[in-house]
């Protein structure tokens, strides 16, 4: 199918993961002069997923992506896009870069149509096209606005519409919301979503832990050129969600997390301003078991398994690895 037959909309359908892998990197190495920039990383990412790409910054997560966008080779290693290279499979593939890219002077409905067209969007209706989806990103009456005139979230959304606006089957998002105020920040995480849900496979670096965690399918977690997480969101639930309960009590919070404490059941337990306690379980102890055996400590007005944290997990694996980097030049590798 060409481009010019591709729906211009997205569909309401649900996204299901294919078995086929939209990108395959194999012991990639990346180094700038003494900086080890990223070190034997290897992954496979579905076709139709969604990944999150995470790290402080510094990590690795913008020379990876630009890795697998050709934009810069790897030292060693193999990296497959779309089952040849980015640069063979370009009109395919949508890219937002860290760093903004507009040409200034240009009316925002000429740029958008100019890289429209180099990705071989036929002209018929593309006019019609972009006002359409700049109606949906929020921004009417725009187009024969220039650029440069733009605010930076304007600017920001305009430069993601320029990425889909050829409907493509791998979207590559660096660092999507940054510049957006709350109110936009949805508009593009359900345009992110509506994306995938047409049948494209997307891939995301953020700071923002909670919307990688309502976002994605899986993680990756790049830190100092290492990756110490690759997991879907479903296994890292599976592993961290019976880890810990969220209680409130009748009584004082801070006695009750005394004699939880006392009692054996938590490993730590944290008293919050709100009247809430979360509690690590101690090895050993299952969810079920605690909660009832809270239930004989105090009166409770709730219990409830508590979640898993995408920020708890970002900072518990980048610590770990920071620890053993510390001790060892080789890095952490963790698995969830």
């Amino acid at each position: 199918m060409s481009v010019a037959q591709k729906n211009s909309a997205p569909n309401a359908s649900s996204p299901s993961f294919s078995t086929r892998t939209a990108v395959r990197i194999e012991g990639v190495n990346k180094r700038f002069g003494s900086v080890q920039a990223v070190r034997d990383i290897s992954l496979q990412i579905p076709e139709r997923s969604l990944c999150g790409f995470l790290g402080p910054n510094g990590a690795g997560k913008s020379t990876t992506i630009r890795m697998i966008m050709s934009i810069i080779s790897p030292d060693s290693g193999t990296v497959e896009v779309l089952g040849s290279s980015a640069l063979r499979m370009k009109d395919r593939i949508g890219y937002l870069p860290e760093e903004r890219g507009l040409y200034r002077k240009m009316k925002v409905g000429e740029f958008v149509g100019y890289m429209a067209k180099l990705k071989g969007v036929h002209p018929t209706g593309l006019t019609r096209r972009i006002e359409d989806w700049l109606e949906r990103l929020a921004l009417p009456g725009v187009a024969k606005r220039r650029c440069e005139e733009l605010s930076k979230g304007q600017q920001q959304k305009i430069q993601l519409l320029s990425a889909i606006i050829h409907a493509p089957d791998l979207l590559i998002l660096d660092e999507p919301f940054s510049g957006l105020d709350p109110i936009n920040g949805r508009l593009v995480t359900d345009l992110i979503r509506s994306e995938q849900a047409r049948g494209a496979t997307i891939i995301f670096s953020t700071h923002q832990m909670h919307t990688a965690e309502a976002l994605c399918d899986k993680v990756v977690l790049i830190n100092k050129g290492d990756k110490v997480l690759d997991a879907t969101l479903a296994e890292l639930r599976a592993k961290h969600d019976d880890r810990g309960l969220v209680c409130e009590p009748r009584g004082n919070a801070h006695e009750f997390a005394e004699k939880v404490l006392r009692s054996g059941i938590a490993s730590a337990a944290r008293a919050h301003e709100n009247g809430t306690v979360d509690l690590d379980l101690a090895i050993g102890n299952d969810a079920s078991s605690a909660m009832r055996a809270v239930l004989e400590i105090a009166p409770m007005r709730s219990v409830a398994l508590r979640r898993m944290n995408l920020d708890d997990v970002f900072v518990e694996l980048v610590g770990a690895s920071n620890d053993l980097a510390a001790g060892s030049s080789t890095g952490a590798r963790i698995d969830a």
